[in-house]
C-alpha cells in the first residue's frame, strides 16, 4: 500500500510515483499541480500494478458466420466452427466456452473424440488442430500443416486413433490421432479409379466406414464416383460412376445400404449386391411436368439415412427445392415412412446433424432429435413427436434478434432487481416448445463464490431493449421491453421520419437505469427520449409529450467567404433557423405560432393505453425539426431520481427537464452557457451581414438534402447491423483523435464543422481575435453521436485514403460529416496529406490562455452528469450541480435550487443558473465522477423506488424517500469540499471542490484517444479505467491519476467495438465483438485467478456403452469376424514413413501451458501449480475408476466361466 500526502501550500508537494513539472504521456504518476487550498488531502491509496491482470472471461451470443456443427453423443456437448476461426462448445446451461485459432482461418470441419475429452478442426489453411477438452479452457496439443494438398473432407470412426482426411486432389491420408503424424498408407485417387477412366474424380466429399466391415472405407468424389476401398487388400471392391455430382452419403445401419444425395435434387439408395445402378432414385420435391418431365429442383446439399426400432426409418435432408419457386425459406424435410414434412426456416442452413442414441453405426440408431445450424440462430428439433416440435434453447442465441446498437452493464445492482424483471418477463414467453429437456446437456457448472447480481442492457435497431441476467459468468434474458409501442406506426412515405430513418426510425442509441430508483430513459435515433417507471401492475395511461426546439439561430450561418466575427450567441430560448420568425421557447407549446415545420420525427400515441405490468412510459421527449431542418440527434445524457431532473444535450445546445413537473427548465445553446466566463475572445455579432447568403457550401435545396439525407441515413448503421465484417486496416494516422485541433485551416474534428480548404486562418486585428462560427442551418455536421451510437455515413470523397481517414473520424463518434461540395467534382474541401494530417494532430493544451478561436467549429455538449457540488468557488455548502462536458474539452457548471419538501417540489418550479466553465482538457470530456476527501467514491444522489399504479393505503401516503451521499458527510477528518475527476479524449484532471483547483494532471495518450472512460470500484477501491482507439486498456488510480496497467489488448479493427465497450464495477468489462456476440473480460488479477473455478467443465467421466451385439458369448469364442486391426495397416512399421514435404507436424501450447493468458505474476505460478494438481488428481481418479471397472469386469468374467465349467462339467461331448 503507498500513501500519497499532498500539501497544497503552493510552496511544496510530495508525491511518491511523480515529481513535480509539466505533464507529459507516459509518465509514472498524475503529474501534481501547485495550488494554494487551506486544507491538506491525505489520501491512502491501496491498488497497485499487481492488482491488474488483463483476460478473456466468457462469450455469449450466437456465433458469427458459422461453418461448421459437431456433436458428441456421450459426452453430450456440442462444438461450433466459425469463419474467423472461432469455436463454440456447449454444454448444459452453464457450460460454454469460446475457443479461438491463432490463424483466424475458417473451420471447415470439426470431429470429435467421441467420450475422449477431444476435438479435431479442420481449418481452411488446410491445418488440423487437436483441441484438449480435459481442462477449462481448451488448448491445442498438436497441429498438422498440409502444405501440398487442400483438405476437402475428415472421417474419425468411432474409438478410433486413425483420422482419414480427404484432400482436393482426390488423395485419402491417414492421421495419427495420439502423435499428429501421418502414415504412410495412402488411398491414391489414381489407383482407386478405373485405369480406364481418362478423367479426374474430382475432390474427396466423403469419407466412411462401413457399419458391416470397418475393414472397408467408402469414398465419394464430387464428381459422382463412388469407391470402397479394402483397406486390407488395398483394392477397390466395387466403384460407381454416376452421372450427377454427389454431396452427402450416409449409410444404413445394417451395412447393405447406402443413400446418395446430389445436386439435381435427387436421392439415390444403393445396394451394394448390385451397384451397376442405383436401386431406388427419387426426387422429393419434385414435380412431373405435363410434358412428362421431373422439374428441376436444387441441391440436395445433405442427407442423414436413420433407423428406428419404433417406426419407419427416417431421411433428413436439407435442400432439393424446385427452382420455380422463387421466394421461399429455406427448408429442412423430414421423410417417416410416406409422411413427408417441411419445416421451413428463418435463415439458410449452414450444417444440421442427427442426434441419435447409440455412438455405434451398426447398430439401429433410434434418432430422437435433429440440430439444425443456421447462418444466425440454432435450434432443435423434436423427432420423438409427431408435429416436430422444437425445444427451447436455454443458451442466449438471440443477442442479435435486431441488430445491437448499444450496450450497458451494471454489476452491483440491487439484489431483488433480477427475480423481479424475471418474473415480468417470464409472462411473456413463447410457448409451444418440446416438453423434453433440451439435449446438449453435457459438461458440469456449479456456483461459484464469486457471486454478484449483474445485469447487461442491450438496445436494438428496432427499437427494443433487452435485461439480461449476466450473474455468475452466464447470460438469461430477463425482460424485453419494445420503446415502438410509444410511438404510432410511420406509414410508408409519410412523415419526416419516413423520408429519413425508413428501416429503423425507433433505433437505440442510448440507455441510462438507475437501478435503485428503477427509472430508465432511452434515447433514439429520431432525436427522442423516452421516460419508463417501472410498476408491478398494469395501468391505464395517457403517455406525455414534450417537444422542445433545440436549434441555433440561422443568423449563425457563415458562408465561408465572410471574414467578419460573428459568434453564435443565441438568446436563451430563442431556436428558430428562421432569420424572420423568433420564437420563444415555451415548454408546453407543441407548434409555436408561424414556424414552419415545427414537428417531431416521430407522432407519440395521444390517446389512453393499456400498459402491462414491467416498463411503463410517463414521458417521451422529442426535438422538433425547424424550416425543413432536422434535430441533431442527442449526444449526451444524464437523470437524477432524486431531483426528479433529466438533461440532455447535442450539437447545438443543453436541455433540462424536470419530469416530475413535465416541463421544460432550460434549453440554452452552448455558447450561452459560458457566460461572461467564456475561454475564448469573442465578439458581438454583426447586425449588418447579409441574411440572405446562398453558398453551396451551407445552403442546399431542398431536393438535395433529402436526397443525401436519405442516402446516408438509410447505411447508417452498416457496421453494426449488417451481418458483415468490414475489417478495416488501422494504423497511426488513422488512430488520431477525431477532436484534434484546427491547424492552417483544416479541420480534423468531428464534433467541428469543416473548412474550406485551403482557407488561410484569420488575421487578428486590432480589435482583438475574430471568430468564424457555422450556425446549423445545414449543418456540415448532420449528426453527432455519443460512442455508443450507431451513425455511420458511407464517406464519398474522390480520394480512397482521404476517403478512409475521413470515415474513421466520422465512425468513431458517430458524427455525419455534411458538405454539398462533396458529391461535386468541382470542388474538394478534405485535401488531407499526410503532412497536414501530422500538423493536425494535437498537441498543444486547450486551456484558457487560447485567446481566439480561428477555425469553424461547432460544440457539442458531450458528457453530463448531475451530483451533490459546489455551484461556486465561495459555495460553503454542497448543492444539487449539474456537471457539462463538451466537445472542446470545456467542463461548465450548472448549480440548481431544488425545493426540499415533497408538496413544493410538484409545485414550485425548480431554478437552474449556468455558473460558467472550471476546466479546460485536451480533447472531447467523456466522463466525471466525485470522489471525497479520503478517496471513496461519492455515488449520486436517488429515489427509492416505490410503485406508483400499488393500491392506495391510507395509513402511509405515498412520498418520495430520497437518499444522499453529501460530499461532507464522511469528511470530519478531511473538511468540507470533494474532488471531482474529469476524463477527456486525451486527458484526465483531478480537482478540489469548491475551489476549483487542480491536483493531479495526468495525459493519457499522445498518439491515440480515449474512446471509453469509467470511474469504477475494484479491490475495495476506485481506478479510472479507459479504452484508447489503439487498443490499449489503461487503468489508473486516483486520486493521484498513477498509472497501474496499460495492456495492448484489442486492435481497434472495427467501430462496433468501439461503441458498445462498457466498463463496470468488479473488474469486468465487455464489449461487442462481432454482430452476433457479446465478449466480457476482466481486468483484475483475482477474478482471473479464481477463473478457472467460475468456468463450466466441458469434459465429465463417463462410461462408453457397450455395443448391443457383442454379448459374452459371442465375444468369449471370437464370433465377431469382422475384427479390424488399423494400427497393423497404418503403422509406421506396416505402412512407412510418409513425406515430411507432404505436412509439417506443430507441437500446440496445450494443457497448463495454454492458461498463460490467464495465470501471470507470482499468483500465477500458484495457479498453474494448483491446476496441474487437479488435472494430475483428476487423471489418477480417472485411472483409479477404471480399474475398478477392470475388476468388476473380471469377476463377472470369472463367474460367468465358473457356471459354465459347473454346467458342462458332467456332459458327454456328443451332448454338446
Amino acid at each position: 500500500m503507498k500513501k500519497f500526502r499532498k500539501v497544497l501550500d503552493g510552496l511544496t508537494t510530495s508525491s511518491p510515483g511523480g515529481t513535480i513539472g509539466t505533464p507529459s504521456c507516459g509518465s509514472a504518476a498524475g503529474t501534481p499541480t501547485a495550488a494554494p487550498t487551506p486544507k491538506e488531502i491525505d489520501v491512502q491509496e491501496t491498488l497497485i500494478s499487481e492488482n491488474f491482470q488483463l483476460c478473456k472471461t466468457v462469450r455469449h451470443g450466437f456465433p458469427y458466420q458459422p461453418t461448421a456443427l459437431a456433436f458428441d453423443p456421450v459426452q453430450k456437448i456440442l462444438a461450433i466452427g466459425s469463419r474467423s476461426g472461432g469455436v463454440r462448445i456447449l454444454g448444459r446451461p452453464g457450460v460454454d466456452c469460446y475457443c479461438q485459432h491463432e490463424s483466424g482461418a475458417a473451420v471447415l470441419q470439426l470431429q470429435f473424440l467421441i467420450n475422449e475429452g477431444a476435438l479435431v478442426t479442420a481449418c481452411a489453411d488446410d491445418t488440423l488442430h487437436l483441441w484438449n477438452l480435459r481442462q477449462r479452457r481448451p488448448a491445442v496439443l498438436h497441429s498438422l500443416k498440409f502444405n501440398r494438398e487442400r483438405i476437402t473432407f475428415c472421417h474419425l470412426p468411432f474409438q478410433s486413433k486413425w483420422l482419414y482426411v480427404g484432400t482436393e486432389r482426390g488423395n485419402t491420408h491417414i492421421v495419427n490421432i495420439e502423435s499428429f503424424i501421418l502414415s504412410g498408407y495412402v488411398i491414391m485417387w489414381n489407383k482407386a479409379i478405373e485405369l480406364s477412366t481418362k478423367t479426374h474424380p474430382g475432390p474427396v466429399v466423403h469419407l466412411s466406414d462401413s457399419p458391416k466391415d470397418e475393414g472397408k472405407l467408402l469414398v465419394g468424389f464430387e464428381s459422382g464416383t463412388i469407391v470402397q476401398w479394402d483397406l486390407r487388400a488395398k483394392k477397390a471392391d466395387f466403384r460407381i460412376y454416376y452421372d450427377e455430382a454427389i454431396h452427402s452419403v450416409s449409410w444404413h445401419h445394417e451395412g447393405k445400404t447406402f443413400m446418395c444425395s446430389h445436386s439435381d435434387g435427387s436421392l439415390t439408395l444403393w445396394n451394394l449386391r448390385n451397384t451397376s445402378k442405383p436401386f431406388q432414385v427419387t426426387f422429393p420435391h419434385g414435380k412431373i411436368q405435363k410434358d412428362g418431365r421431373k422439374e428441376s429442383c436444387k441441391p440436395i446439399l445433405k442427407v442423414e439415412y436413420k433407423t428406428s426400432r419404433s417406426s419407419e426409418p427416417f431421411v433428413i435432408f436439407s435442400g432439393g427445392l424446385s427452382y420455380d419457386k422463387a421466394g421461399r425459406r429455406p427448408t429442412l424435410t423430414i421423410m417417416h415412412g410416406k409422411a413427408i414434412t417441411v419445416l421451413e426456416m428463418d435463415h439458410p442452413i449452414v450444417e444440421f446433424m442427427v442426434l441419435c442414441e447409440t455412438p455405434y453405426n451398426n447398430e439401429v440408431q433410434d434418432p430422437y432429435a435433429v440440430v439444425v445450424l443456421l447462418e444466425k440462430d440454432l435450434i432443435v428439433v423434436d423427432l420423438t413427436q409427431s408435429n416436430f416440435p422444437v425445444f427451447e434453447n436455454p443458451y442466449p442465441m438471440d443477442v442479435h434478434e435486431s441488430p445491437v446498437t448499444c450496450t450497458a452493464y451494471f454489476a452491483d445492482c440491487p439484489p431483488d432487481i433480477i427475480p423481479i424483471l424475471y418474473s415480468i418477463g417470464a409472462k411473456h414467453k413463447k410457448t409451444g416448445y418440446s416438453q423434453k429437456e433440451w439435449p446438449v446437456s453435457g459438461g458440469s457448472w456449479t456456483l461459484g463464490s464469486h457471486t454478484y447480481p449483474e445485469i447487461i442492457i442491450t438496445g436494438h435497431a428496432d427499437g427494443s431493449v433487452k435485461f439480461w441476467d449476466a450473474s455468475a459468468f452466464t447470460l438469461q434474458m430477463l425482460y424485453k421491453l419494445k420503446t415502438s409501442k410509444v410511438f404510432e406506426k410511420p406509414k410508408a412515405g409519410e412523415g419526416r421520419a419516413a423520408e429519413l430513418v425508413e428501416e429503423d426510425p425507433f433505433a437505440v442509441q442510448m440507455v441510462s437505469w438507475c437501478p435503485q430508483s428503477r427509472i430508465f430513459c432511452v434515447v433514439g435515433i429520431s432525436a427522442h427520449i423516452i421516460l419508463y417507471r417501472f410498476s408491478k401492475y398494469d395501468a391505464n395511461t395517457q403517455i406525455v409529450s414534450l417537444e422542445v426546439r433545440l436549434q441555433c439561430d440561422s443568423e449563425d450561418i457563415i458562408t465561408p467567404s465572410e471574414n467578419e466575427n460573428n459568434p453564435c450567441f443565441a438568446e436563451p430560448g430563442s431556436h428558430s433557423p428562421q432569420p424572420h420568425h423568433q420564437h420563444p421557447l415555451s415548454p408546453g407549446s407543441r407548434t409555436p405560432e408561424g414556424a414552419k415545420d415545427s414537428i417531431p420525427c416521430l407522432k407519440v400515441k395521444d390517446r389512453v393505453v393499456r400498459v402491462p405490468p414491467g416498463y411503463q412510459s410517463e414521458l417521451v421527449i422529442q426535438l422538433l425539426w425547424v424550416d425543413g431542418e432536422p434535430p441533431q440527434q442527442i449526444t449526451s445524457l444524464d437523470i437524477n431520481s432524486a431531483y426528479g431532473l433529466l438533461a440532455f444535450g447535442n450539437l447545438n445546445g443543453l436541455a433540462v427537464v424536470d419530469y416530475l413537473q413535465k416541463t421544460v427548465l432550460l434549453c440554452i445553446s452552448t455558447l450561452d452557457l459560458y457566460g461572461a466566463t467564456d475561454p475564448y475572445q469573442r465578439l458581438t455579432r454583426s447586425p449588418r451581414r447579409n441574411r440572405q447568403s446562398t453558398s453551396e457550401f451551407c445552403m442546399r435545396g431542398l431536393s438535395n438534402f433529402y436526397s443525401d439525407s436519405k442516402k446516408r441515413i438509410r447505411t447508417s448503421y452498416q457496421s453494426l447491423t449488417e451481418l458483415t465484417d468490414n475489417q478495416q486496416s488501422t494504423d497511426m494516422d488513422r488512430s488520431k483523435s477525431p477532436t484534434s485541433d484546427h491547424v492552417n485551416g483544416h479541420c480534423t474534428s468531428p464534433t467541428s464543422q469543416p473548412c474550406s480548404a485551403g482557407k488561410p486562418r484569420i488575421p487578428m486585428g486590432p480589435e482583438g481575435p475574430r471568430l468564424t462560427r457555422r450556425g446549423p442551418g445545414r449543418p456540415p455536421f448532420r449528426k453527432a453521436q455519443s460512442a455508443a451510437c450507431m451513425e455511420i455515413s458511407l464517406p464519398v470523397s474522390h480520394t480512397e485514403g482521404h476517403a478512409s481517414r475521413r470515415a474513421m473520424l466520422q465512425q468513431l463518434h458517430g458524427v455525419t460529416m455534411y458538405s454539398h461540395d462533396e458529391h461535386h467534382t468541382t470542388t474538394t474541401p478534405y485535401c488531407w496529406t499526410e503532412r497536414e494530417s501530422r500538423e493536425n494532430s494535437f498537441s498543444r493544451s486547450r486551456s484558457s490562455s487560447v485567446s481566439s478561436i480561428d477555425r469553424d467549429t461547432k460544440e457539442a455538449v458531450t458528457t453530463l452528469q448531475f451530483g451533490e457540488s459546489y455551484g461556486r468557488k465561495n459555495d460553503v455548502l454542497p448543492g444539487p450541480c449539474l456537471w457539462v462536458g463538451t466537445s472542446l474539452g470545456v467542463v461548465l457548471l450548472i448549480p440548481m435550487s431544488i425545493p426540499i419538501d415533497h408538496e413544493e417540489r410538484m409545485e414550485d418550479s425548480v431554478t437552474v443558473g449556468p455558473s460558467g466553465a472550471v476546466q479546460m482538457l485536451k480533447g472531447s470530456v467523456l466522463r466525471f465522477a466525485f470522489l471525497d476527501c479520503s478517496g471513496a467514491l461519492i455515488q449520486g444522489p436517488y429515489e427509492v423506488w416505490r410503485d406508483q399504479n400499488a393500491p392506495e393505503d391510507s395509513d402511509r401516503p405515498r412520498r418520495r424517500k430520497l437518499v444522499h451521499f453529501s460530499p461532507s458527510s464522511s469528511q470530519d477528518a478531511c473538511g468540507e469540499g470533494h474532488l471531482t475527476v474529469v476524463c477527456s479524449e486525451r486527458q484526465a484532471k483531478v480537482f478540489l471542490m469548491p475551489s476549483q483547483s487542480c491536483l493531479f494532471v495526468h495525459n493519457i495518450t499522445e498518439s491515440s484517444f480515449v474512446l471509453r472512460a469509467d470511474v469504477v470500484s475494484v479491490c475495495n477501491s476506485v481506478c479510472l479505467a479507459c479504452f484508447c482507439a489503439n487498443g490499449h486498456v489503461m487503468m489508473l488510480s486516483l486520486p493521484s491519476l498513477r498509472p497501474l496497467m496499460d495492456v495492448n489488448y484489442l486492435p481497434l479493427t472495427d467501430m462496433r467495438i468501439a461503441r458498445t465497450f462498457y466498463f463496470t464495477n468488479g473488474g469486468q468489462a465487455l464489449y461487442l465483438s462481432s454482430p452476433t456476440e457479446i465478449q466480457r473480460i476482466t481486468y483484475t488479477q483475482e477474478m482471473c485467478d479464481n477463473l478457472q473455478e467460475m468456468l463450466g467443465e466441458l469434459f465429465t467421466p463417463i462410461e462408453t456403452p457397450e455395443a448391443q451385439n457383442r454379448g459374452f458369448l459371442k465375444g468369449f469364442f471370437g464370433g465377431n469376424t469382422q475384427t479390424f486391426d488399423r494400427e497393423e495397416l497404418f503403422g509406421e512399421a506396416a505402412a512407412g514413413k510418409a513425406s515430411r514435404s507432404l505436412a509439417q507436424h506443430i507441437p500446440g501450447q496445450g494443457g497448463v501451458e495454454g492458461m498463460k493468458v490467464a495465470a501471470g505474476g507470482a499468483v500465477g505460478e500458484l495457479a498453474r501449480a494448483r491446476i496441474a494438481l487437479d488435472e494430475r488428481g483428476q487423471r489418477l481418479g480417472e485411472l483409479e475408476e477404471r480399474t475398478a471397472l477392470m475388476m468388476t469386469s473380471a469377476e463377472t468374467f470369472s463367474k460367468h466361466a465358473h457356471e459354465l465349467m459347473l454346467k458342462c462339467k458332467d456332459k458327454k461331448w456328443y451332448q454338446f
